[in-house]
């Protein structure tokens, strides 16, 4: 009987190729199973990033989503549906490894921040052998790009979603002296209002496919609408004292 594979999952940053680490490559370049997450559709972000990295004879495996944004993440069939849709890729992934192959998940970002791996990570580990290999998270390769030193001295990050609600997420944007805003999509117009009610709007920059080739930055309070790509985030730097 064949030894069981290892499932990797790889971080492949937050969008240019270059920001790989060197291990990503390697396991790319070799692993002879390749699974990525996709919106039905559309190529997928991480498998566009890895185009010329993977193994040219490795079997793709394609995993794609019952659905990204046409249900809110509070609707009760969101959640049965994402939990059916990860029990039958980690199961389809199972049989590859326990014949032995070893399987490369690409992701996004860092496969441990907001990241689809994770899921699959949380029904396998404790069956199969589990390596991650991190990434340059989304929000990193914004606030670089945007070249937005974000935290200084004993300052407090905060990363919020922009799937809260309004008043709450106020309260913590209020409360922290530097904040990352996820999930921005529809959430923009209430992210435009949370940050007005705690002061802090005037420092507020919106960032869009940050790192990619259509990378848009600008102040949110110049922005003239409330329309926000899926990969987007609203950085809010701390108040840097000179030192």
């Amino acid at each position: 009987m064949a030894a069981r594979g290892t499932l990797y999952g790889v971080g492949v940053g937050p969008g240019d190729p270059e920001l790989m680490s060197i291990k990503a490559v390697r396991i790319l370049k070799f692993a002879p199973v390749i699974a990525y997450f996709a919106k039905k559709g559309s190529v997928g972000n991480a498998r566009r990033i890895v185009d010329g990295q993977l193994n040219p004879d490795a079997e793709l495996v394609r995993l794609d989503y019952p659905f990204t944004t046409e249900l809110p993440e509070t609707d009760p069939c969101y959640r049965d549906a994402l939990v059916a849709f990860y029990d039958a890729s980690a199961a389809a992934l199972a049989a590859k490894l326990d014949a032995g192959q070893d399987v490369a998940v690409i992701c996004a970002g860092d496969p441990f921040f907001y990241g689809s791996y994770a899921h699959l990570h949380e029904r396998l580990a404790d069956t199969h052998r589990c390596e991650v290999i991190p990434g340059i998270t989304a929000m990193s390769g914004c606030w670089t790009n945007a070249s937005m030193p974000m935290t200084c001295g004993d300052e407090m990050l905060a990363v919020l979603s922009g799937t809260m609600d309004g008043d709450a997420l106020s309260e913590r944007l209020a409360a922290c002296e530097a904040a990352v805003i996820m999930k921005v999509g529809r959430n923009l117009a209430k992210i435009r209002q949370a940050l007005a009610r705690a002061g802090n709007l005037d420092r507020a920059v919106y960032v869009e496919r940050g790192t990619m080739p259509e990378e848009r930055i600008i102040r949110l309070a110049d922005k003239p609408n409330d329309e926000a790509a899926y990969f987007a985030v609203v950085l809010v730097p701390g108040e840097r004292k000179p030192l």
